[in-house]
């Protein structure tokens, strides 16, 4: 879809942005992250709590995998002013590094480019060059997965909705397998830790401290948007995946999350690019080129929503404990929800989505008797959704239009969604814009390509 937005007035940026170095605390448990922009300092923090005595931080894989929480969460800083100029006078880049990196500032900071009205285009990156020889890369789509030890002992990150979810029942009967959960230091979210417990698996945890003068935006003129979140939570997995002497970071990234949102100048702008296979291939890479000991795929990369949510529909323990509603995840722990809103396009995205494959009781329940798809009033929502409107697909991790047509066309066909309002005007205005029985069948098995290897793969991707 080609941008009609209005574009707002240019603002103001930067002039450099500068990596002044990391430093490994093993004592402390704690990587520290050093940053300025025109004089001014960012400090980030990350702790791994339980990884002290047990981490393994002498290990060269680990250092390299700080580097790149060093290099991926230096986009939340730059953002404040979003200048031409990155240095990184001590922090030497192979080329493949430096174009990879520009490519997580120029795409992952695409729709916050976009809703700022600012061009990025004339971004430099400086830094002395690494020239030391590449190892041999990860292994590609369809390998056997010699890159994954006998013992496998993989980390999945969770985040309590149905794709970790989904994930982490595939992976268990083959695996040794821990939960990786990121939060804010001495905080949890209940929308996490819930399902989290039905799992019934160890958590390794990171505690992510952003620079607290972030949080102050508004008042201090920075600019705000969007930032690749998913890359920066991959990078600490990695680490602690290094830490804890495990062989693998395994996502919860699905086929549609490459689907982007709008053009722009020639260029796609996807809130979702750090989930995309386009980041997985190029992170994957430069991992191999550096770390070497942690494989990181997705798991769910062939899979479309619809057939994430057919699955997710017969795993009946969770279906009252998890949460994927943003306000789950609100900052403010007063603001902060233990149930879902029912009211934002998470919530009508999901109920969308799992409509065709749970008892519409079970998802009354879910949303505490308020089920978006029988509020007429959230309608402009679900018109997003399937564009029916004209309006923009959400800056939101939402799936793919036609994803969510069928989803209307298997789910109108229910019994028990016979009086469904909003599905029901839905398939009144799709028509014959909905897929036919063919294409849905066609979203119902795994889709394009991936790098899940042999050891972690299912009778359906095996062929």
């Amino acid at each position: 879809m080609t941008s009609t937005d209005p574009t707002p007035e240019t603002p103001a940026r930067g002039q450099v942005f500068r990596y002044e170095g990391f430093d490994i605390e093993p004592d402390d448990e704690l990587l520290t992250c050093r940053y300025s922009l025109d004089g001014r300092d960012f400090v980030e923090r990350v702790a791994f709590p339980g990884l002290g005595a047990r981490g393994r931080w002498d290990e060269p894989a680990v250092a390299q995998a700080a580097r790149w929480v060093f290099l991926l969460a230096g986009v939340s800083y730059y953002k404040t002013a979003a200048p031409p100029l990155i240095e990184l006078p001590q922090t030497p880049l192979r080329t493949g590094e430096r174009a990879f990196l520009r490519d997580v500032y120029l795409d992952g900071l695409g729709e916050f480019a976009h809703r700022n009205g600012l061009d990025l285009a004339d971004l430099r990156i400086e830094a002395p060059l690494l020239d030391e020889p590449v190892p041999s890369t990860a292994p590609a789509a369809g390998d056997d997965g010699e890159a994954t030890s006998p013992g496998k002992r993989p980390l999945v990150p969770f985040g309590g909705g149905i794709d970790s979810i989904v994930t982490i029942e595939l992976v268990r009967p083959l695996a040794d397998a821990a939960l990786f959960v990121v939060s804010r230091p001495g905080d949890r979210f209940a929308a996490i830790e819930r399902p989290a417990a039905v799992t019934g698996l160890p958590v390794i945890r990171a505690e992510r401290e952003i620079d607290p003068q972030v949080l102050r935006s508004r008042e201090l003129g920075f600019l705000n948007g969007h930032v690749p979140v998913t890359g920066i939570i991959s990078a600490i997995g990695v680490m602690a995946a290094a830490l804890d002497g495990r062989d693998a970071l395994i996502m919860s990234n699905e086929w549609s999350s490459s689907i982007g949102n709008l053009e722009v100048d020639g260029r796609t702008v996807n809130h979702q690019w750090s989930k995309s296979l386009a980041f997985e291939a190029a992170f994957r890479s430069v991992l191999a080129g550096s770390v070497g000991t942690v494989d990181y795929f997705s798991r769910l990369r062939p899979y479309t929503e619809l057939l994430i949510a057919e699955r997710f529909s017969h795993l009946d323990a969770y279906h009252q404990a998890f949460q994927s509603c943003n306000r789950g995840f609100h900052i403010d722990p007063a603001l902060r929800l233990d149930h879902w809103c029912g009211r934002c396009d998470k919530c009508a995205f999901i109920d969308l989505i799992l409509a065709p494959f749970m008892d519409a009781a079970d998802l009354a329940s879910v949303f505490r008797g308020r089920e978006p798809l029988d509020d007429l009033e959230l309608l402009p929502r679900f018109e997003s959704l399937v564009d029916t409107s004209g309006a923009l697909k959400p800056w939101e991790c939402v799936g793919e239009v036609n994803e969510c047509r069928a989803a209307v066309a298997l789910a109108v066909q229910r019994a028990d969604r016979a009086t469904t309002p909003v599905l029901q005007v839905l398939a009144e205005r799709l028509g014959d814009r909905l897929p036919s029985p063919d294409a849905i069948a066609a979203m119902m098995v795994p889709v394009g390509e991936h790098f899940v290897p042999d050891a972690y793969a299912t009778s359906d991707l095996l062929v």
